[in-house]
Protein backbone atom coordinates (compact mmCIF):
# COMPACT_ATOMS: atom_id res chain seq x y z
CA UNK A 1 0.00 0.00 0.00
CA UNK A 2 2.48 2.12 1.07
CA UNK A 3 4.99 1.57 -2.22
CA UNK A 4 1.56 2.30 -4.35
CA UNK A 5 1.17 5.56 -2.34
CA UNK A 6 4.45 6.30 -3.01
CA UNK A 7 4.57 5.35 -6.62
CA UNK A 8 0.99 7.99 -7.57
CA UNK A 9 3.22 10.63 -5.67
CA UNK A 10 6.40 10.34 -7.73
CA UNK A 11 4.31 10.48 -10.80
CA UNK A 12 2.40 13.49 -9.52
CA UNK A 13 5.82 14.93 -8.69
CA UNK A 14 6.86 14.63 -12.07
CA UNK A 15 6.98 18.02 -14.08
CA UNK A 16 6.50 16.24 -17.31
CA UNK A 17 2.90 14.60 -16.30
CA UNK A 18 1.95 17.49 -13.63
CA UNK A 19 2.38 20.36 -16.06
CA UNK A 20 -0.24 18.86 -18.73
CA UNK A 21 -2.61 17.61 -15.63
CA UNK A 22 -2.68 21.40 -14.76
CA UNK A 23 -2.97 22.96 -17.59
CA UNK A 24 -5.70 20.36 -19.46
CA UNK A 25 -9.23 22.10 -17.76
CA UNK A 26 -7.89 25.46 -19.05
CA UNK A 27 -7.15 24.25 -22.39
CA UNK A 28 -10.47 22.49 -22.72
CA UNK A 29 -12.22 25.57 -21.47
CA UNK A 30 -10.13 27.82 -23.71
CA UNK A 31 -10.85 25.32 -27.13
CA UNK A 32 -14.84 24.65 -26.11
CA UNK A 33 -15.32 28.61 -25.37
CA UNK A 34 -13.27 30.40 -27.65
CA UNK A 35 -12.06 28.06 -30.45
CA UNK A 36 -15.21 26.22 -31.22
CA UNK A 37 -17.01 29.75 -31.46
CA UNK A 38 -14.57 30.86 -33.59
CA UNK A 39 -14.40 27.76 -35.85
CA UNK A 40 -18.21 28.03 -36.37
CA UNK A 41 -17.80 32.11 -37.27
CA UNK A 42 -15.35 31.27 -40.18
CA UNK A 43 -17.99 28.20 -41.64
CA UNK A 44 -20.83 30.86 -41.08
CA UNK A 45 -18.61 33.87 -43.15
CA UNK A 46 -17.79 31.22 -45.86
CA UNK A 47 -21.51 30.65 -46.02
CA UNK A 48 -25.10 31.43 -46.71
CA UNK A 49 -26.42 30.12 -43.45
CA UNK A 50 -29.91 32.25 -42.13
CA UNK A 51 -31.97 31.64 -39.43
CA UNK A 52 -34.78 30.77 -41.90
CA UNK A 53 -32.47 28.32 -43.72
CA UNK A 54 -29.91 26.52 -41.86
CA UNK A 55 -28.61 24.86 -44.42
CA UNK A 56 -25.08 25.15 -45.22
CA UNK A 57 -23.79 26.15 -48.56
CA UNK A 58 -20.55 27.23 -49.38
CA UNK A 59 -20.35 31.06 -51.14
CA UNK A 60 -16.75 31.57 -50.46
CA UNK A 61 -15.55 35.21 -49.69
CA UNK A 62 -19.16 36.85 -51.17
CA UNK A 63 -19.86 37.75 -47.40
CA UNK A 64 -16.77 39.59 -47.00
CA UNK A 65 -17.56 41.83 -50.20
CA UNK A 66 -20.93 42.74 -49.53
CA UNK A 67 -20.22 43.37 -45.67
CA UNK A 68 -17.26 46.00 -47.51
CA UNK A 69 -19.75 47.28 -49.64
CA UNK A 70 -22.31 48.21 -46.91
CA UNK A 71 -21.73 51.98 -45.53
CA UNK A 72 -23.34 51.06 -42.17
CA UNK A 73 -20.47 48.28 -41.81
CA UNK A 74 -17.50 51.09 -42.83
CA UNK A 75 -19.27 53.73 -40.51
CA UNK A 76 -19.07 51.53 -37.64
CA UNK A 77 -15.69 50.50 -38.43
CA UNK A 78 -14.39 54.21 -38.05
CA UNK A 79 -16.53 54.42 -35.16
CA UNK A 80 -15.52 51.51 -33.66
CA UNK A 81 -11.69 52.84 -34.12
CA UNK A 82 -12.46 56.85 -33.56
CA UNK A 83 -14.05 55.90 -30.22
CA UNK A 84 -11.62 53.92 -29.01
CA UNK A 85 -8.63 55.84 -29.57
CA UNK A 86 -11.08 58.68 -27.95
CA UNK A 87 -11.98 56.88 -25.22
CA UNK A 88 -8.08 55.82 -24.48
CA UNK A 89 -6.45 59.31 -24.44
CA UNK A 90 -9.10 60.00 -21.75
CA UNK A 91 -8.75 57.18 -19.59
CA UNK A 92 -4.33 57.43 -19.74
CA UNK A 93 -4.79 61.13 -18.39
CA UNK A 94 -7.53 60.49 -16.01
CA UNK A 95 -5.93 57.55 -14.87
CA UNK A 96 -2.43 59.07 -14.16
CA UNK A 97 -3.60 62.01 -12.51
CA UNK A 98 -6.29 59.39 -10.23
CA UNK A 99 -3.11 56.92 -9.73
CA UNK A 100 -0.75 59.79 -8.87
CA UNK A 101 -3.62 61.46 -5.69
CA UNK A 102 -4.20 57.76 -4.62
CA UNK A 103 -0.16 57.26 -4.31
CA UNK A 104 -0.37 59.97 -1.29
CA UNK A 105 -1.40 59.30 2.13
CA UNK A 106 -4.37 61.61 3.12
CA UNK A 107 -7.34 61.34 5.19
CA UNK A 108 -9.77 59.04 3.61
CA UNK A 109 -7.83 57.33 1.20
CA UNK A 110 -9.55 54.09 1.53
CA UNK A 111 -13.02 55.77 0.68
CA UNK A 112 -11.73 57.42 -2.07
CA UNK A 113 -10.40 54.43 -3.92
CA UNK A 114 -13.74 52.30 -2.98
CA UNK A 115 -15.46 55.01 -4.87
CA UNK A 116 -13.20 55.24 -7.36
CA UNK A 117 -13.32 51.01 -7.93
CA UNK A 118 -17.07 50.81 -7.88
CA UNK A 119 -17.39 51.42 -11.48
CA UNK A 120 -15.37 48.67 -12.74
CA UNK A 121 -16.92 46.49 -10.10
CA UNK A 122 -20.39 47.07 -11.07
CA UNK A 123 -22.21 45.14 -13.81
CA UNK A 124 -21.49 46.72 -17.23
CA UNK A 125 -25.80 46.41 -18.61
CA UNK A 126 -26.46 47.80 -14.69
CA UNK A 127 -24.00 50.61 -15.37
CA UNK A 128 -25.48 51.56 -18.77
CA UNK A 129 -29.20 51.25 -17.44
CA UNK A 130 -27.39 53.78 -14.68
CA UNK A 131 -26.15 55.57 -17.23
CA UNK A 132 -29.71 55.89 -19.62
CA UNK A 133 -31.65 57.09 -17.00
CA UNK A 134 -29.09 60.43 -16.44
CA UNK A 135 -29.05 61.08 -19.88
CA UNK A 136 -32.41 60.26 -20.16
CA UNK A 137 -34.30 63.35 -22.65
CA UNK A 138 -37.16 64.09 -19.69
CA UNK A 139 -36.01 63.11 -16.49
CA UNK A 140 -31.73 63.37 -16.41
CA UNK A 141 -30.32 64.67 -13.15
CA UNK A 142 -27.48 66.15 -15.08
CA UNK A 143 -29.81 68.41 -17.28
CA UNK A 144 -31.77 69.47 -14.28
CA UNK A 145 -28.48 70.76 -12.91
CA UNK A 146 -27.53 72.43 -16.05
CA UNK A 147 -31.00 74.19 -16.12
CA UNK A 148 -30.67 74.78 -12.03
CA UNK A 149 -27.14 76.19 -12.81
CA UNK A 150 -28.91 78.46 -15.70
CA UNK A 151 -26.23 76.81 -18.65
CA UNK A 152 -29.42 75.18 -20.70
CA UNK A 153 -32.70 75.74 -21.48
CA UNK A 154 -34.63 73.42 -21.49
CA UNK A 155 -33.16 69.53 -22.28
CA UNK A 156 -30.05 68.48 -24.64
CA UNK A 157 -31.15 65.22 -25.46
CA UNK A 158 -27.60 63.72 -25.19
CA UNK A 159 -28.89 60.20 -27.02
CA UNK A 160 -31.06 61.81 -29.83
CA UNK A 161 -28.68 64.23 -31.23
CA UNK A 162 -25.51 62.22 -33.10
CA UNK A 163 -22.68 64.42 -32.18
CA UNK A 164 -23.30 64.38 -28.17
CA UNK A 165 -24.22 60.82 -28.40
CA UNK A 166 -21.25 59.48 -29.47
CA UNK A 167 -19.96 61.94 -26.56
CA UNK A 168 -22.00 60.50 -24.32
CA UNK A 169 -21.14 56.80 -25.14
CA UNK A 170 -16.91 57.81 -25.02
CA UNK A 171 -17.63 59.20 -21.41
CA UNK A 172 -19.52 56.36 -20.22
CA UNK A 173 -16.48 54.37 -21.38
CA UNK A 174 -14.38 56.45 -20.11
CA UNK A 175 -15.92 56.35 -16.38
CA UNK A 176 -15.58 52.47 -16.62
CA UNK A 177 -12.30 51.73 -18.09
CA UNK A 178 -10.85 54.28 -15.68
CA UNK A 179 -10.69 52.71 -12.27
CA UNK A 180 -8.66 50.04 -14.25
CA UNK A 181 -6.37 51.70 -15.59
CA UNK A 182 -5.79 53.71 -12.48
CA UNK A 183 -5.05 50.77 -10.79
CA UNK A 184 -2.40 49.62 -12.83
CA UNK A 185 -0.66 52.68 -13.57
CA UNK A 186 -1.08 53.15 -9.26
CA UNK A 187 0.76 49.76 -9.27
CA UNK A 188 3.86 51.10 -11.53
CA UNK A 189 4.00 54.34 -9.83
CA UNK A 190 4.72 52.38 -6.27
CA UNK A 191 6.98 50.32 -7.69
CA UNK A 192 9.06 52.82 -8.79
CA UNK A 193 12.22 53.28 -6.08
CA UNK A 194 11.94 55.91 -3.46
CA UNK A 195 15.72 56.96 -3.29
CA UNK A 196 15.24 57.91 -7.33
CA UNK A 197 12.28 60.64 -6.45
CA UNK A 198 14.26 61.72 -3.08
CA UNK A 199 17.30 62.20 -5.71
CA UNK A 200 15.45 64.35 -7.97
CA UNK A 201 13.92 66.19 -5.02
CA UNK A 202 17.84 67.25 -3.74
CA UNK A 203 18.73 68.19 -7.31
CA UNK A 204 16.00 70.92 -7.25
CA UNK A 205 13.73 68.85 -9.68
CA UNK A 206 10.02 70.14 -9.41
CA UNK A 207 6.46 68.30 -9.28
CA UNK A 208 6.46 68.54 -13.46
CA UNK A 209 9.66 68.18 -14.38
CA UNK A 210 9.64 64.68 -11.93
CA UNK A 211 6.61 63.58 -14.20
CA UNK A 212 7.98 64.03 -17.23
CA UNK A 213 11.79 62.90 -16.56
CA UNK A 214 11.28 60.24 -14.09
CA UNK A 215 7.59 59.29 -13.37
CA UNK A 216 6.31 59.05 -16.91
CA UNK A 217 9.44 57.31 -18.54
CA UNK A 218 9.48 54.67 -15.81
CA UNK A 219 5.71 53.81 -15.49
CA UNK A 220 5.45 53.87 -19.52
CA UNK A 221 5.32 49.73 -19.94
CA UNK A 222 2.57 49.45 -17.07
CA UNK A 223 1.11 52.68 -19.14
CA UNK A 224 1.11 50.63 -21.90
CA UNK A 225 -0.44 47.34 -20.70
CA UNK A 226 -3.22 49.55 -19.04
CA UNK A 227 -4.43 51.29 -22.05
CA UNK A 228 -4.17 47.93 -24.17
CA UNK A 229 -6.08 46.29 -22.02
CA UNK A 230 -8.66 49.02 -21.97
CA UNK A 231 -8.38 49.21 -25.56
CA UNK A 232 -9.19 45.57 -25.87
CA UNK A 233 -12.60 45.87 -24.15
CA UNK A 234 -14.05 48.99 -25.74
CA UNK A 235 -13.46 48.12 -28.89
CA UNK A 236 -14.69 44.73 -28.07
CA UNK A 237 -17.88 45.88 -26.21
CA UNK A 238 -20.94 45.57 -27.17
CA UNK A 239 -23.20 46.35 -23.66
CA UNK A 240 -22.87 50.27 -23.44
CA UNK A 241 -23.66 51.48 -27.06
CA UNK A 242 -26.80 48.75 -27.20
CA UNK A 243 -27.88 49.79 -24.16
CA UNK A 244 -28.02 53.31 -24.30
CA UNK A 245 -28.25 54.05 -28.21
CA UNK A 246 -28.99 50.89 -30.15
CA UNK A 247 -26.17 52.26 -32.83
CA UNK A 248 -28.04 55.32 -33.21
CA UNK A 249 -29.33 58.03 -33.95
CA UNK A 250 -29.19 57.26 -37.57
CA UNK A 251 -26.34 54.68 -36.70
CA UNK A 252 -23.79 57.56 -35.23
CA UNK A 253 -22.71 55.29 -32.71
CA UNK A 254 -22.74 52.07 -34.23
CA UNK A 255 -19.71 49.90 -33.80
CA UNK A 256 -18.69 46.80 -34.88
CA UNK A 257 -19.82 44.10 -31.65
CA UNK A 258 -23.49 46.43 -32.03
CA UNK A 259 -23.39 45.69 -36.05
CA UNK A 260 -22.97 42.20 -36.20
CA UNK A 261 -25.34 41.28 -33.44
CA UNK A 262 -27.92 43.27 -35.21
CA UNK A 263 -27.25 41.57 -38.46
CA UNK A 264 -26.31 38.12 -37.55
CA UNK A 265 -28.59 37.59 -34.47
CA UNK A 266 -31.95 40.14 -34.68
CA UNK A 267 -31.58 40.50 -38.51
CA UNK A 268 -30.89 36.83 -38.61
CA UNK A 269 -28.42 36.49 -41.67
CA UNK A 270 -26.21 34.53 -39.11
CA UNK A 271 -23.44 34.44 -42.58
CA UNK A 272 -22.81 38.07 -42.33
CA UNK A 273 -23.21 38.71 -39.00
CA UNK A 274 -20.26 36.08 -39.15
CA UNK A 275 -18.59 38.25 -41.87
CA UNK A 276 -18.88 41.31 -39.98
CA UNK A 277 -17.56 40.08 -36.29
CA UNK A 278 -14.41 38.53 -38.25
CA UNK A 279 -13.20 42.16 -39.43
CA UNK A 280 -12.71 43.31 -35.61
CA UNK A 281 -10.39 39.90 -35.18
CA UNK A 282 -7.08 41.55 -36.69
CA UNK A 283 -7.02 44.59 -34.67
CA UNK A 284 -7.70 42.78 -31.34
CA UNK A 285 -5.03 40.33 -32.41
CA UNK A 286 -2.85 43.34 -32.92
CA UNK A 287 -3.54 45.02 -29.43
CA UNK A 288 -2.72 41.08 -27.52
CA UNK A 289 0.26 41.00 -29.62
CA UNK A 290 0.98 44.44 -27.83
CA UNK A 291 -0.08 43.64 -24.61
CA UNK A 292 1.97 40.51 -24.55
CA UNK A 293 5.04 42.56 -26.36
CA UNK A 294 4.64 45.19 -23.36
CA UNK A 295 4.27 42.51 -20.40
CA UNK A 296 7.45 40.35 -21.94
CA UNK A 297 9.40 43.89 -21.91
CA UNK A 298 8.40 44.49 -18.49
CA UNK A 299 9.77 41.35 -17.33
CA UNK A 300 12.58 41.31 -18.55
CA UNK A 301 13.68 44.78 -17.50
Amino acid sequence: MKSRTGKQSYLFEKEGLLAPLLLAPSILYIFAMVAVPFGLAIAYSLSDVTVGDPSFDFVGLENFRQVLQDPVFRRSALNSVGMTLATMVLVVVLAKVLATVLIKDFRGKWLVRFLILLPWTTPVSLAAISWLWMLDTLFSPIDWVLRQAGLIEGSLNWLAKPKLAVISVIVVQVWRIVPLAAVIIMAGLVAIPQEITDAASVDGAGFWRTQFSITTPMTLPVTAVATLFGAVLVFSDISITYVLTRGGPINATQVLPTWAFFRGIQGGDLAQGAAVALFALPPLAAMATLILRSIRRMDVG
